[in-house]
């Protein structure tokens, strides 16, 4: 028998605005007490493998022991000292080996808060560099439609303009450039070189107003979960190179592992001018976020004056000195092979679902896949469905989608996917509601 709710519970109706939900709620939230490795623990006593990693960003699971100890010695020395004229070790030698592990020139590190914000720093530099190079109208940005880059104002601004969370916003919105979403992996020639050939003409034809150009590298995310060629990928950086566009790569969800390699640059060898990242940097333990530019970007820039930015927490001690620990344990595992064990996993069970009538498509890449549904589904009906088989999961629009941490072990990884598999054979992905209505 279930324990009942905590005392607390009650408050949460009365006065929590939970993310992408109406002031009053749209469901009833799940009160969580707990996690270890791959598992939330609930305050009746369940425990529900977490299909979402936190969002992306608990790749080692929760309470890992090496990152609860950084936390309890920094928290001991120093939890947290303005960055403005100061500095500190957990920050100097995280800047250093993000700097080392990104390669390509990306050596000068500007943290801040999440990820949002790490888009708009790097907008924000991107746009002081042409100014420094006596650019001032250039103030706009060339993206990919499908893409998706947070949700303070700039960054809503190079997300796509119609199909994403910002559409009702576009009124106070920066009017940025797009060009089309690039091509499917596994497209032909054909429409690999239209592709290519498209985004030169949209980049020759904006070139004199654009301060650069940003773009999710070979996996887009809650823009529509969409995986592309990396080859586009490669010819958009070598075309911006040659015209002298700034390229921003925005690895925020995809650096770290998740699509196979530590950044999905990666997978086209390309080293973009910005790069920014987040959310699995700290493994999920604290926020912060960054932005990795080449030393040249920031040269240029530094011509007419400071980067007018400066976050409270900046540089938080507490949260560098977790990433560092978070970054260790990164290096002590095999995440290539939890890569690829957890791909082989999710396609091996998920792939079969795209003949399914409901189904539109079904895409893994790495430590990652989703079921796109031909319409739009029920969020509460697929928690409530995944939560009576020990799973959690958090679907929107028409995407049922998977980011579990990389220590997920199979057994683990077969319950998240038939969880999926059984909704989408109870005709969830086609609306149909559940047989419970609540977690």
């Amino acid at each position: 028998m279930s324990a009942p709710p905590p005392a607390w519970a009650a408050l949460d109706p009365r006065h929590l605005w939970h993310p992408y939900a109406r002031a009053r709620g749209d469901a009833p939230a799940a009160p969580v007490v707990g996690g270890e490795g791959a598992r939330l623990r609930l305050a009746d006593g369940r425990e529900l493998i977490d299909g979402m990693a936190s969002w992306w960003c608990a790749v080692h699971g929760y309470r890992p022991p090496k990152l609860v100890a950084a936390l309890h010695a920094q928290i001991d020395a120093l939890p947290h000292v303005m960055f403005g004229g100061l500095t500190h070790e957990p920050a100097a030698r995280l800047a250093a080996r993000l700097a080392e592990l990104a390669g390509g020139g990306l050596e000068r590190v500007f943290f801040c808060d999440s990820g949002s914000v790490a888009v708009e720093v790097a907008l924000k530099i991107a746009l002081q560099r042409a100014q420094a190079c006596g650019h001032p109208e250039r103030g706009r940005f060339l993206a990919l439609r499908g893409g998706y880059h947070g949700d303070t104002f700039a960054a809503m601004s190079v997300s796509d303009p119609d199909n994403s969370l910002h559409a009702r916003f576009r009124a106070l919105l920066p009017q940025q450039r797009f060009t089309p979403r690039p091509p499917a992996i596994g497209c032909g020639r054909r429409e690999l070189r239209e592709a290519c050939a498209r985004f030169d003409a949209d980049l020759d034809a904006h070139r004199a107003e654009l301060a650069g150009a940003i773009l999710e590298p070979v996996l887009q995310g809650a823009g529509g979960f969409h995986v592309y060629e990396p080859a586009f990928l490669a010819h958009a950086a070598a075309a911006c190179a040659a015209r002298g566009v700034p390229l921003i790569a925005d690895e925020i969800a995809t650096g770290f592992g998740r699509t196979g390699a530590l950044f999905a640059c990666r997978h086209a060898d390309v080293a973009p001018d910005l790069m920014c990242v987040g959310k699995a940097l700290t493994g999920g333990v604290l926020s912060l976020a960054a932005v990795l530019a080449r030393g040249e970007v920031g040269e240029v820039a530094d011509r007419i004056g400071p980067l007018p930015h400066g976050p409270t927490f900046m540089a938080n001690p507490a949260a560098c000195r977790v990433a560092l620990a978070s970054l260790e344990l990164l290096q002590e595992r095999d995440w290539r092979a939890d890569a690829r064990r957890i791909e082989a996993g999710l396609r091996r069970a998920l792939e079969p679902l795209a003949a399914h009538p409901d189904v539109a498509a079904v895409r893994a890449l790495g430590a990652f896949a989703v079921v796109e549904a031909k319409a739009p589904v029920s969020a509460a009906d697929w928690q409530a469905h995944a939560a009576l088989r020990g799973v959690w999961l958090r679907p929107f629009s028409r995407y049922v989608y998977t980011m579990p941490p990389y220590i997920v072990s199979d057994a683990e990884l077969r319950q998240v996917t038939d969880a999926i598999r059984s909704g989408v054979e109870a005709g969830l992905a086609g609306g149909a509601p559940a047989a419970a209505s609540r977690i």
